[in-house]
């Protein structure tokens, strides 16, 4: 969706739509979301890092404590619905506060779990926070900047997952020094996200007009106070729900196609790359990551949101062979970095693609939720991908290859689809 030109009211705020934000609020708001969400990705890629020191510290095999990232997945989807609809009946901003505050809290408290089963409960309501804190946080950011930041906003949003990774990589330096239960006990720092949040961070000015609007009577076209809740909504587009979660589960099959396996089984044992030259090109392709999210969100403030994910994901087919074919280091970091670049360019635009798309009444649940049972569904990706390679008996790259391009080709079709049905933007109502 193309927003508005904007009248520049003050050198303070900006005038869109008949609403004037504060352009320092705005800039508050858009950091605070970034910071939240990069450092919960830092927390759940330092357990990632760490497993086999956990594993040895509590004298179990690293496939049991595989089990804790499993965990924290499958609980996801509850945080996006239980987080989402607190946000949307409560607030963002209590809400947003509350999920970084226990998601810290779980991060330290594991830090002194005694064995593996207190462990992996944390681990798991880990999952819950997680799983709540970028539907919270996508809601507030989209409801509290002006019209036309939003795709800038939307990539830096969504750069706060590869940044988190790079974060936690130089975290992990650490880990000779103060052990992984020092870096659990570093990941709590994301408490300061939430004293961030509470002191510099309004609530989200939408909300609270629409709180308004029901205390006044005036809620609804429906003529009731009482707007239409996450049910009656799926209830009435269907379609349009099925199509959400699929798109992002082709979405999630993309990412998680192209990284899970791709730096130590791949590059490490099928190309046989040293440690240092692994690390680089893992550097490199999440810089990549970043700037492609910051270009496509930019990007679809022109040209409209489905357009620009539909481009991210068909320039990512050509890119495949050679980031999976390739055999010298140069040219599997070319092509890792073209790779990265397209398919998280076309995630920067997602959180302003499914709050543009959501009603106003579940904008903190839906998006969240379809985000989180899409990544769900494409929890089988590396089991799929070693299948697909031991069925083939040629190695992954052919298994990445496909896994990844269908997911890309999943992305453009459904996207071009909706764009042809829908036009270039149709809220669900």
């Amino acid at each position: 969706m193309t927003a508005a030109p904007a009248t520049r009211a003050t050198p303070a705020t900006i005038t869109e739509q008949s609403r004037t934000y504060d352009v320092a609020t705005a800039r508050h708001v858009v950091l605070a979301s970034l910071l939240a969400w990069l450092l919960d990705a830092c927390d759940f890629f330092i357990v990632l890092f760490t497993l086999d020191d956990v594993a040895r510290s509590f004298h179990v095999s690293l496939q049991s404590l595989l089990l804790a990232p499993t965990l924290t997945l499958l609980t996801r989807p509850i945080g996006a619905f239980l987080c989402g609809h607190a946000a949307d009946r409560y607030g963002r901003k209590p809400v947003m506060i509350t999920t970084i505050v226990v998601y810290s809290a779980i991060e330290i408290l594991s830090a002194f779990a005694p064995n593996l089963a207190v462990f992996l409960l944390l681990r798991t309501l880990f999952g819950i926070a997680l799983g709540g804190e970028w539907g919270v946080g996508t809601s507030l950011i989209m409801e509290s900047i002006p019209p036309s930041w939003r795709g800038t906003a939307s990539g830096l949003l969504q750069a706060g997952y590869p940044g988190g990774y790079l974060l936690a990589s130089l975290v992990f330096l650490l880990l000779p020094f103060i052990g992984w239960r020092g870096l659990f006990i570093l990941g709590g720092s994301a408490l300061l996200a939430a004293v961030y949040i509470w002191l510099r961070v309004p609530e989200s000015p939408e909300w609270l007009s629409r709180q308004h609007d029901q205390g006044a009577g005036t809620g609804t076209s429906a003529g009731t106070t009482n707007p239409p809740g996450l049910w009656f909504i799926i209830r009435n587009n269907a379609a349009l729900c099925v199509f959400a979660i699929t798109l992002m589960a082709a979405f999630n099959f993309m990412s998680h196609g192209s990284q899970d396996l791709y730096p130590k089984v791949f590059l490490g044992l099928e190309r046989h790359l040293s440690h240092p030259s692994i690390t680089l090109i893992v550097v490199l392709y999440n810089i990549a990551a970043i700037a492609g999210g910051l270009f496509f969100g930019v990007l679809s403030q022109k040209i409209s949101r489905q357009y620009s994910i539909a481009l991210a994901a068909l320039l990512t087919l050509p890119c495949l062979p050679l980031w999976a074919l390739s055999h010298s280091p140069f040219w599997l970091a070319f092509g890792a970095v073209c790779v990265q670049f397209c398919i998280q360019g076309a995630w920067g635009v997602v959180p302003a693609y499914l709050s543009e798309l959501s009603p106003a009444s579940v904008r903190a649940t839906f998006p969240g939720l379809a985000y989180q049972c899409g990544n769900l569904i494409a929890a089988s990706n590396a089991l799929l991908q070693t299948g697909l390679a031991s069925w083939f008996g040629t190695g992954l790259a052919p298994a990445m290859m496909l896994t990844v391009g269908t997911a890309a080709l999943v992305v453009l079709t459904l996207i071009l689809l909706n764009a042809r049905l829908y036009g270039r933007y149709h809220p669900i109502q």
